[in-house]
């Protein structure tokens, strides 16, 4: 028996990175998942590395329609939807300090980070209360927790309203079965931040300083989280800032 047999689970940002890996193992562990992407070519790929059934469907997080037909989609190929695993995210590189940062580019990354969680909910959670029930997995970050002189302020606003958002929705919708939690997860490899660091070894280097395991986490670490958030075995837990940082928000001096 797979931990997700039966259930019919939405992922955003599913085409590459930690979302095709939860699509991966979300399907391997029975579900039934749209994998949801911006890019439908890569989304199409990571359907073709599922074990199981999945759709692949192109949206825009940020445009409310798109998520609407998203919703949709899922639904008439399935018949319904238990799982909402808002993942899609982005984090450019014009995004940094509050003194640099223009208005076009924090606007850009709230659309995408905190807009788009906000329609996946808004037009996700009704689905979830058709089936009495479900769980919600939104993706913030360590950044919600902690700040940073080496700032990207746009991304980490967006992260914190996304913490904020999910602890409030969990505690409307509880009586009705509904569980929403955030996973922040602390630095992984993923293309995402790998891009970031990737060409500047000194910048990669200033972090990893506060790093209390010394390394990057995988994708599956993150997912095995997120696996056990969207399945029945976390059926006591809402309004989590779950953290999985490798001792990052603990830690005050780390090993040399």
């Amino acid at each position: 028996m797979g931990r997700l047999d039966g259930k019919v689970c939405v992922i955003t940002g599913a085409g590459g990175g930690m979302g095709r890996e939860a699509a991966i193992v979300f399907t391997g562990e029975g579900a039934k998942v749209c994998v949801a992407d911006v890019d439908l070519g890569i989304a199409e790929e990571t359907v073709s590395l599922c074990g199981g059934e999945a759709l692949a469907v192109q949206v825009d997080v940020a445009n409310e329609d798109a998520v609407v037909a998203m919703y949709a989609s899922t639904a008439e190929r399935f018949g319904g939807v238990d799982v909402l695993y808002n993942n899609a995210g982005i984090s450019p590189a014009d995004d940094a300090s509050v003194l640099e940062t223009s208005v076009e580019a924090w606007q850009r990354v709230q659309d995408v980070n905190a807009k788009g969680v906000f329609l996946c909910c808004k037009h996700g959670i009704p689905y979830l209360l058709e089936r009495a029930g479900g769980s919600v997995v939104n993706v913030a970050s360590f950044v919600a927790i902690l700040g940073a002189a080496t700032s990207q302020i746009s991304y980490t606003a967006s992260k914190g309203a996304v913490l904020a958002m999910s602890r409030e929705l969990a505690t409307q919708f509880a009586r009705q079965g509904v569980r929403v939690n955030a996973l922040c997860p602390g630095p992984v490899e993923t293309p995402l931040l790998l891009s970031i660091y990737g060409d500047d070894p000194a910048a990669f280097a200033r972090r990893q300083a506060h790093w209390p395991t010394g390394r990057l986490g995988k994708p599956r670490e993150i997912v095995n989280a997120a696996l056990f958030l969207a399945s029945d075995e976390s059926s006591f837990v809402t309004g989590a800032a779950f953290v999985v940082d490798g001792g990052i928000t603990a830690a005050y001096v780390t090993p040399e």
